[in-house]
């Protein structure tokens, strides 16, 4: 196979992609499209609804994109994706050049394929067309050069593609005049019951051939010697809806101003952080890493009208995920945007009468466990983002107090016995829950409600009840309080025992609010860092039904898995922070890499790249809400942080190099620092941190606080 760079250059000679100087040129969108990265290549802005890119058949896992690079059968073009996700669904609107009636599908090759942020082009053979995307947030554009050789020219609307689980149930396309397409799609799959609208205008008049009726059209264009030019908008809620978008958005035919009003708004976003490295590589995956995590959450409003002042909605909520890293960058990176991320919630929350758990297109997945808004919107609360902090705490309250999902049990026992609850993975469920509790517990005390502080601190402490003082592990327990009898902590099956796509050497440690209670479960501290440093020693074989989430493995630490993503920084609670320096910095080489499989796992909307760039950065938030950002060992000699209100938070780290991975001393705002980690507010008011680098492990650095 070629090389990434080598590859790239002959697809530079092939096709000829207009050049900026903006940083998107440090963006490789290929990276994770191969191994179980997952992620969707395209052309979309950030956070947009639209993400038009190339679909594929239904192939299997790595398939949850609709594209994976070792595949070469191209489906068309379709308007809607999921990056990263370990289900697949969308692939809505979906076009294909074609050569003759009959044709569903045609071969490409990634030697004919190019993609920047913002753009994706592909030069077709069978037919001969030279296809171009670009695309705003609620409108797609695509342009198509047909070759002049008396060829027909053929363009395929095909609503019955999708990617994953989805199946269409119903849609509409209506010529409404010569140059406009409208209608909708709706279909079935790990959204239930999804739907979208759109407008389809074309730069010429067309011509339609039903092939089954408001499934399969063929659309020819009238003046096929001409560049055939279609903008499709969208809209959650009318076809007027998807009109409106397209007059606010793209009123215009201008492809070329398009494509780089689209590299510009990239450009913009990217610029909340400006990095100084010596390595390319190391740029490179940073850039695309930033990159990865703002193709979602996704708008899913219509354009707002100015005179309403109304914020914006999201969706593709993969809270699971990303409550973890990506929504604690957000708060650093991205700080205009929480107050919406917090009013989605509460729209949500007024819908179903819960905080999303997996939110897509208006539909409520219940996908993994635990209550990941809980403690996304506690830490928006404490950090000051919230305008109605008493309504988001009474949401947050209520939907830990809801019977579902395993929470009637746990508000009847205190813990949840794995005999009573038939659908297993309790451990990982309790836990969830333990940290999810904390984060209302939190709220409660900062907000005065001191019988709610008591309450759910009491049951944020259950995770003991889990924890077996002989194996040292966190075992299932039975409604007599007895831990299930057998027991093996590498062995897996997925979604059939006691944990969430892990065992029970990754579930030890996902006591992240509360890392010093964990610590004094252990007969020591010094015997807590054994078993920690165990986890990256230990082998074993997982089992044949171990989960495919599991990757990433050193010893049973799986960094391709959530989990495992605040482990490594515990070492500063129990005050080793040199003990998590060479194991970040061997994350970040092993486990990051500049090509098509560059993930240890699937991207899974922005969170394996947020760990990447907070831990590049030297930064990282353990604990979900409220917490302290603790000091690790950065890659990057200096980054600056756009922090909003015109403030900058600038990471400087003197002396760096491959071999100075040790801290030494650090200063903020040129006073000597002693803890290894910053508050939220350090960071947020502004700043400078310098940290001094060496070849040796140093006793920079008290332990992380314990908070009071």
């Amino acid at each position: 196979m070629k090389t990434l760079r080598s590859l790239l250059t002959t697809l530079l000679l092939v096709i000829t992609i207009p050049s900026f100087s903006s940083l998107t040129q440090y963006v490789n969108p290929y990276i994770g499209t191969g191994g179980h990265g997952h992620v969707f290549l395209g052309a979309n802005v950030p956070f947009s609804l639209v993400q038009l890119g190339p679909n594929q058949h239904k192939r299997g896992w790595d398939w949850c994109s609709g594209y994976h690079y070792s595949d070469s059968i191209l489906l068309g073009f379709s308007h809607m994706h999921l990056s990263g996700t370990g289900c697949g669904d969308l692939g809505d609107l979906c076009f294909l050049p074609i050569k003759q009636v009959g044709q569903t599908e045609t071969v490409f090759s990634h030697a004919d394929e190019q993609c920047r942020p913002g753009y994706y082009a592909l030069r077709m053979h069978s037919p001969e067309v030279f296809v171009e995307l670009t695309a705003t947030q609620r409108v797609g554009m695509h342009r198509y050069t047909f070759a002049n050789n008396g060829q027909p020219s053929m363009l395929l609307f095909n609503m019955q593609v999708g990617n994953g689980w989805d199946e269409l149930t119903g849609s509409k396309i209506h010529q409404d005049s010569p140059t406009q397409l409208s209608g909708f799609r709706r279909s079935h799959g790990w959204a239930d019951d999804q739907m979208i609208y759109y407008v389809a205008q074309f730069s010429q008049p067309v011509t339609l051939d039903t092939v089954s009726n408001d499934i399969i059209t063929i659309i020819r264009p009238t003046r096929p010697a001409e560049p055939l030019v279609m903008k499709v908008a969208l809209s959650p809620t009318s076809v007027e809806g998807a009109l409106h978008n397209m007059k606010a958005e793209l009123p215009g035919w201008n492809f070329d101003q398009t494509m780089k009003d689209a590299d510009k708004a990239w450009d913009r976003e990217l610029s909340r952080i400006k990095i100084k490295t010596n390595d390319p590589t190391v740029r490179r995956i940073f850039y695309t890493a930033l990159y990865h995590t703002m193709t979602a959450p996704s708008v899913f409003c219509d354009v707002p009208d100015d005179q309403q002042g109304k914020g914006l909605l999201y969706t593709t909520l993969s809270l699971w995920d990303t409550y973890r890293s990506l929504h604690p960058l957000f708060t650093l990176i991205q700080p205009e945007k929480q107050a919406d991320f917090a009013e989605t919630f509460m729209h949500i929350y007024r819908q179903q009468g819960k905080l999303p758990v997996w939110h897509l297109m208006g539909c409520e997945t219940n996908c993994m466990v635990g209550s990941p808004a809980v403690p996304v919107l506690g830490d928006l609360i404490l950090k000051g983002f919230v305008n109605n902090a008493e309504e988001a705490f009474q949401a947050m309250k209520s939907s830990q107090l809801i019977s579902e999902r395993s929470l009637g049990l746990l508000r009847e026992y205190g813990y949840i016995p794995y005999d009573l609850e038939p659908s297993n993975e309790t451990v990982a469920k309790a836990l969830e829950y333990c940290l999810a509790d904390d984060a209302v517990a939190r709220v409660a005390k900062q907000l005065g409600h001191t019988d709610d502080y008591q309450y759910f601190n009491q049951r944020a402490q259950s995770y003991r009840k889990y924890f077996d003082r002989q194996s040292l592990f966190m075992r299932a327990v039975d409604s007599k309080g007895n831990f299930r009898p057998e027991f093996d902590p590498i062995r897996v099956i997925h979604r059939a025992d006691d944990y969430t796509e892990g065992n029970a050497w990754q579930y030890i440690w996902l006591v992240p609010h509360d890392p010093h209670g964990l610590i004094s479960l252990f007969p020591s501290e010094q015997r807590f860092v054994e078993k920690l440093d165990s986890l990256f020693l230990v082998e074993g074989d997982l089992g044949e039904e171990a989960s495919p989430d599991i990757s990433g493995l050193i010893g049973q630490y799986a960094h391709g898995n959530e989990p495992s993503h605040h482990i490594i920084y515990l070492y500063n609670y129990a005050g080793r922070p040199a003990k998590a320096t060479p194991l970040l910095r061997r994350v970040m080489k092993e486990m990051y890499h500049d090509d098509f499989d560059g993930l240890s796992g699937n991207e899974d909307v922005g969170q394996m790249s947020a760990w990447y760039i907070l831990s590049a950065m030297g930064l990282y938030q353990v604990e979900p809400s409220g917490g302290k950002f603790v000091i690790g060992s950065p890659v990057l000699d200096e980054a600056i942080l756009h922090v909003g209100e015109g403030h900058t938070f600038t990471i400087r780290a003197l002396n760096n190099s491959a071999k100075n991975i040790y801290v030494q001393s650090a200063r903020l705002n040129g006073k000597k620092l002693n803890q290894s980690y910053l508050c939220f507010d350090d960071i947020h008011r502004g700043g400078t941190l310098e940290l001094q680098m060496g070849p040796e492990p140093s006793r920079f650095g008290t332990k992380v606080k314990e908070r009071p």
